[in-house]
């Protein structure tokens, strides 16, 4: 069963945020955009990378009203320290959860059990705490930031504007559809 259209599920989780431990709810997420990027481990290779193009374009996931949140299977301990050492991971100004129990990673349908780690997921969640888009990669393949920025836009755009939809790579301002029997064959 895809998550898509379905509520976050009650979670309990520490996280490291700006030089102090945090508790972040289901309930944090309501109330405002949320975006979910899950990570395997802390002090890998890839990850990393992610961090650090998500650190670059927080600015543009706060302007649209959104916030970000990494999870791994760390604790929150290890992101302190992942933070403290790593340049590209000390750029964060956003939670980095810690999830050691799995219960995220099982939620969100990205655990490897056989591994106790977490595939790269990548969630976007409305202010009801609603799972707008998924998306799940294997562990060798990182992600573009900005693409996740335009799909928050485009989940915020229809959100707003029932009736309409967003084509292939919609971007903000562009034009979009409003889905009806004279465009069938026509596009």
């Amino acid at each position: 069963m895809s998550l898509i259209n379905t509520e976050v599920k009650p979670f309990k989780a520490d996280a490291f945020r700006n030089g102090e431990f945090i508790q972040v709810t289901e309930a944090d997420l309501k109330g405002k955009w949320s975006v979910l990027i899950f990570m395997p481990a802390a002090f890998t290779f890839n990850c990393p990378t992610e961090v650090e193009d998500a650190a670059d374009n927080y600015e543009e996931f706060k302007k649209a009203g959104a916030e970000v949140y990494i999870v791994t299977t760390d604790t929150h301990f290890s992101h302190k320290v992942w933070h403290e050492t790593s340049p590209a991971v000390g750029k964060a100004q956003f939670p980095l959860i810690g999830d050691p129990t799995h219960q995220l990673t099982r939620a969100f349908d990205v655990h490897i059990e056989e591994a106790g780690l977490a595939l790269r997921g990548t969630f976007i969640i409305n202010p009801e705490g609603v799972i707008k888009t998924a998306e799940i990669h294997d562990n060798s393949i990182a992600r573009d930031v900005s693409e996740t920025l335009r799909k928050l836009k485009a989940a915020q755009f229809v959100a707003s504007h029932p009736g309409e939809v967003c084509p292939a790579k919609w971007k903000e301002g562009e034009a979009t559809l409003a889905p009806s029997i004279d465009l069938v064959g026509k596009i």
